[in-house]
């Protein structure tokens, strides 16, 4: 559904839609819609800048990954949103662009208005955990073997380094091998040297 500037100017724009699977393309956020994405609400143009304001409800399934053991976790999403949109700058911008806390908040468009499935598909992806697991006790994969380890265990033994003393590791290394070095020079010249015959 495109939500056109020319319209809005007329009216506000109600939208009450049932997307199926793959309507909405996600591109390599690492999960996937299941079943139908529902949205209402509307869309009202604010002022003569071309300032647009949506705000509704999204409900949707998604199928994502477990961050610790990979598995699939299925995450219900049934949220309300508000959000804003500006037509996009004009001509080339400055390296650096000073922005407060409101415009921090505003997205932007090009041309005659937006699609209203890009507005959703960028609300689903902000609403997303940034660390999903399947349980609160979850185990995840053993980092050798890749076993799942809610499934069962395995045989990998993992010891613990503390990488902060790596350093001086390399250090008592270089060390030893050095002793180890002198002491085999002693033990060849020692075997090198003879003793002059007894008279």
């Amino acid at each position: 559904m495109f939500l056109s500037i020319q319209e809005l100017e007329l009216r506000k724009i109600s939208f009450n839609e049932d997307l199926p699977e793959a309507a909405i393309d996600f591109g390599e956020a690492g999960f996937t819609q299941s079943g139908a994405l529902h949205a209402e609400g509307e869309a009202e143009l604010l002022n003569t800048l071309g300032e647009i304001r949506v705000r509704g409800d999204v409900n949707v399934d998604l199928n994502l990954e477990c961050g610790r053991c990979l598995e699939p976790v299925r995450f219900p999403l049934d949220e309300p949103f508000d959000l804003y949109y500006r037509p996009a700058p004009k001509g080339p911008l400055p390296h650096e662009v000073a922005i407060d806390d409101g415009e921090a908040q505003i997205g932007f468009y090009d041309g005659d208005g937006i699609e209203l499935n890009e507005i959703l598909r960028e609300h689903i992806l902000l609403s997303l955990p940034m660390h999903l697991v399947c349980r609160e006790d979850c185990a995840g994969i053993c980092p050798q073997c890749g076993q799942n380890r809610n499934i069962g265990g395995c045989e990998c033994k993992t010891e613990r380094i503390d990488d902060r003393w790596a350093a001086l590791r390399s250090l008592q290394l270089k060390e030893s091998t050095r002793k180890q070095d002198a002491e085999s020079e002693t033990q060849t010249l020692q075997a090198a040297h003879v003793d002059p015959p007894r008279s």
